[in-house]
């Protein structure tokens, strides 16, 4: 991401969620809002040539199937007693704004660079999207700032369980910046989760998916946002024992399918170069 300009890949995930709302029946992700804080209109979303063939189709179902996950996961916690949500390179995430609980019983916070951060409020306001009042924004920027001095800055509270949320992220950092906010997390109150999604380390997949890993990674890199970090899941699994999670589930494709994809018609289906982590405090 380039200084002082949102970033291109948020804008990029936000038009495919809001691509699946209009052309995958039946939703993986149900997730109205996304129409209304993209700039584009409906035939201009569904005619867009990215969103066609096999590769445009995977990312659009992996997209929405690693929402569907979190906010599945999130429910959850919720039951358990979490009362915070922290959602970590938040974008044009939009759970804030259709939030289901009753107000002062799950507290948001969207972390990401102010320049994205500003990005989205003028998309929102375009819009006509109020502000919720359980909504903060935590301005971060990772190269002069620390998460947790700027959760602290918002009013999070580190006493009390929190849910993470951290999609679309960890390709485009380094092993030790992902590993420093794993810390945080892991330092979090008892009861505290996260829910993140990594790509699968290039050396790991066979001839024919690293072809396609090669195509992704180059389309992003022009776009000034190139990835850096692929896993080992056996070497991330133990990694994160040793950061001090308690339980951690990792689930890949074959699982995410059978979950949120069994039996379709179209044959929407996630693709194989990266897994879902679910890890808990």
């Amino acid at each position: 991401m380039k200084a002082g300009r949102p970033s291109v890949t948020a804008e990029r995930v936000a038009l495919r969620r809001a691509a699946h709302q209009l052309l995958d029946r039946p939703t993986v992700f149900d997730d109205p809002v996304a129409l209304r804080v993209v700039d584009r209109s409906a035939d201009e979303i569904t005619a867009d040539p990215r969103e066609q063939g096999p590769i445009g189709t995977h990312l659009r179902a992996s997209m929405a199937a690693r929402s569907r996950f979190t906010e599945d996961a999130l429910a959850a916690a919720v039951e358990a007693g979490v009362r915070q949500y922290v959602v970590l390179g938040a974008g044009l995430d939009t759970f804030a704004y259709r939030n289901p609980y009753a107000r002062g019983r799950l507290r948001v916070f969207e972390v990401d660079h102010p320049a994205t951060q500003a990005w989205k409020r003028e998309q929102l306001a375009r819009a006509g999207i109020e502000l919720p009042p359980d909504l903060t924004f935590a301005p971060v920027d990772f190269e002069t700032q620390r998460l947790e001095d700027g959760l602290a800055a918002a009013g999070w509270d580190p006493r009390v369980p929190t849910f993470f949320s951290w999609l679309g992220v960890t390709p485009y950092l380094t092993q030790e910046g992902i590993a420093t906010t794993l810390r945080v997390i892991a330092a979090a109150a008892p009861g505290s989760a996260v829910v993140f999604d990594y790509a699968v380390a290039r050396e790991l997949l066979d001839p024919a998916r690293r072809r396609v890993y090669d195509a992704l990674a180059a389309r992003v890199a022009e776009s000034g946002e190139p990835w850096l970090t692929g896993f080992d899941p056996a070497a991330l699994v133990r990694e994160l024992h040793g950061l001090g999670f308690t339980g951690v589930d990792d689930v890949g494709p074959d699982a995410i399918n059978a979950r949120y994809f069994a039996d379709r018609a179209d044959g929407l289906r996630v693709g194989s170069l990266s897994r879902l982590m679910h890890a808990r405090v």
